[in-house]
C-alpha cells in the first residue's frame, strides 16, 4: 500500500470523527471502508492515528471501543503549561535557596545535597522539553521557547551557586556526586 492510500484513509477517519464526535469503533470502520480501503488497513491506520495522539480511543467494553479527536492544540497547551508552572516553581525554588544561602550559614553538605537535588530536577524537565522537541506541535507552541528559556535561567542559577562557593572543590564534589547517582542506578534492561 502506497503513502497516498495510507494518507487517503487516515483523512477519511479523521473526517468521520470530525462529523460525528464520539464515533464506535465498529460504525467509524464501517463508514471508512465504504469509501476507501479494507477492514484490516482500515483498523492498522485507526491504530496508528490512536499511537500518534491524534485520536483518543476510550474502551467500555470489548464490544463498545469508541473513538474521538484530540484537539491537539490545546492538549499541547495544556501540557506545556503545567510544565511551565513545574519549572517556575524550581526556579524559585533555587532563587530562595541562593537568598536563604547568603543569610544563614548551612555546612557543605547541606549545600551539595542541595546543589545536586536542583540538578536533578532541572535535568529531568530539560529531558522532557528534549523528547517534546521531536513533535512539531510542542515545538511550535509559543510556551514552547518560554520554558526552554527558563531551563536555562535554571541552569545559569545554579552555575553561579556552584561559582560563588568558598570551597575551591565544590564544583568536584558536585561532579563526583553526580557520576554516584549516575553508576549507582540500575540498569533499565
Amino acid at each position: 500500500m502506497t503513502d497516498r492510500n495510507s494518507d487517503i484513509i487516515k483523512t477519511e477517519i479523521i473526517r468521520v470523527l470530525n462529523e460525528n464526535g464520539k464515533t464506535r469503533g465498529t460504525e467509524l470502520a464501517k463508514r471508512v471502508i465504504s469509501k476507501v480501503g479494507n477492514e484490516k488497513i482500515v483498523y492498522r491506520e485507526i491504530s496508528e492515528l490512536v499511537e500518534s495522539g491524534e485520536i483518543e480511543k476510550k474502551v467500555h467494553s470489548r464490544a463498545h471501543i469508541e473513538y474521538e479527536l484530540i484537539n491537539l492544540s490545546e492538549s499541547v497547551n495544556t501540557q506545556l503549561k503545567n510544565l511551565h508552572k513545574e519549572i517556575e516553581m524550581i526556579h524559585g525554588e533555587i532563587i530562595n535557596f541562593e537568598i536563604a544561602m547568603k543569610e544563614e550559614k548551612y555546612t557543605f553538605q547541606e549545600r551539595l545535597r542541595s546543589t545536586i537535588h536542583q540538578i536533578h530536577i532541572v535535568q529531568s524537565t530539560d529531558g522532557i522539553m528534549k523528547l517534546l522537541s521531536y513533535y512539531p506541535a510542542f515545538r511550535k507552541d509559543k510556551m514552547y521557547s518560554q520554558i526552554a528559556r527558563k531551563i536555562s535561567d535554571c541552569w545559569e542559577s545554579i552555575m553561579n551557586d556552584i561559582m560563588h562557593q568558598q570551597e575551591e572543590n565544590f564544583l568536584n564534589e558536585v561532579l563526583a556526586n553526580l557520576r554516584i547517582h549516575q553508576t549507582d542506578s540500575k540498569n533499565v534492561n
